[in-house]
């Protein structure tokens, strides 16, 4: 992606390990009264005080999670941290600080480590996090990142996956599937400049999904809107791997069995028309597709009042008895066992 003999390309030898990591780390600032201490000692120091304190990481490697080749590094340095920012919402808790550590080959100069930063440097600021530390590493297989975001609540507001209940209602925020059919079209570029490299991508058309993919937000609103509320969820979780895959697993947390209906889950116009496009079924994106970074939660029969009309929120199911298992209600009215045919790190290649 450093075709460009043009531009600036400053050999990492030339900082050194730690002159590096001064170099990308130094424009960041403390803005959280719980940064005691950030970078510059052999641990970060936070003071929760009477908060509990909820600590996330996510590792993303190059040529599994993301392609260089069409996921500019600003952007995906932006990813990485909504990545693990979603994690801490999905707790109910209001993250603070990220460390940042990643492990790069010499084929990258130290100008792109800085793109890479300048994401992560708009991402702290638009969310209002700190970057407190991290550490960086030679790789010969690319580029990964690791990124640990640590948030903070108080002990009655954190939700867990543990603590839905027979009768409870499924809620979803936000679309399913958007980012997933971002991925295709990317992909299919993809293979289209491989055959033409003269060949210039109209992605206007898809704007919409493809951002969904290569700039995903994670839902800071919601945690908020819950307390505007009054409104406390049973459980949560959110939706990195796909709806299938995390209504699973609150359901085997739960010990409860769900009926989610297909023609309720929240489907954006444009993936519809998309994956007409690609011959693709739109629910089964939906189930399957992931990285979504939106919640999946359950709440109480008599909350319903505080949620219904509300833009932010779909209600797509209801859990049962766990001896009920698991299903999705067809539009046919057909109930089919639910899988989890999502995102899996560890699965076996084709």
């Amino acid at each position: 992606m450093f075709q460009n003999s043009e531009e600036s390309r400053t050999s990492l030898s030339e900082y050194g390990e730690f002159g590096l990591i001064d170099h990308l780390t130094s424009g960041f600032p403390i803005n959280r009264e719980s940064t005691v201490k950030g970078i510059g000692d052999d641990a970060a120091v936070i003071d929760h005080k009477d908060l509990q304190t909820v600590v996330t990481t996510d590792l993303l490697v190059e040529g599994v999670h993301f392609d260089l080749s069409y996921m500019p590094l600003k952007h995906l340095g932006y990813k990485a941290v909504m990545v693990n920012l979603s994690d801490v919402y999905a707790m109910n808790a209001t993250p603070e600080q990220i460390t940042v550590s990643f492990a790069v080959s010499n084929r990258f100069p130290v100008e792109a480590l800085e793109e890479l930063y300048s994401g992560i440097a708009l991402a702290a600021k638009i969310y209002n996090v700190d970057v407190v530390g991290g550490d960086t590493s030679s790789s010969t297989s690319g580029l990964i990142i690791s990124i640990t975001a640590l948030g903070s609540a108080k002990k009655e507001d954190i939700v867990y996956r543990s603590g839905a209940k027979v009768n409870d209602l499924l809620v979803v925020t936000g679309d399913l599937g958007a980012a997933y059919m971002g991925l295709q079209v990317l992909e299919r570029e993809k293979q289209v400049f491989k055959v033409n490299p003269q060949s210039q991508p109209d992605l206007e058309p898809y704007t919409y999904l493809v951002e969904r993919q290569l700039k995903p937000e994670a839902r800071r609103d919601i945690p908020g809107l819950f307390k505007a509320l009054d409104l406390k969820p049973t459980s949560m979780i959110d939706i990195s791997d796909g709806l299938s895959s995390e209504t699973i697993h609150l359901c085997k947390n739960s010990k409860t069995g769900v009926n989610l209906y297909e023609e309720k889950i929240p489907l954006d116009p444009a993936v519809i028309s998309v994956c007409e496009e690609f011959q693709l079924d739109s629910t089964t994106i939906a189930l399957n597709g992931g990285e979504d970074y939106e919640l999946l939660f359950t709440v109480a029969q008599s909350d319903f009042d505080k949620i219904k009309g509300n833009p932010n929120f779909t209600i797509i199911g209801h859990m049962t008895e766990e001896n009920e298992r698991m299903h999705l209600i067809t539009r046919a009215n057909q109930k089919i066992e639910l899988i989890a045919r999502g995102w899996n790190a560890m699965g076996k290649e084709d």
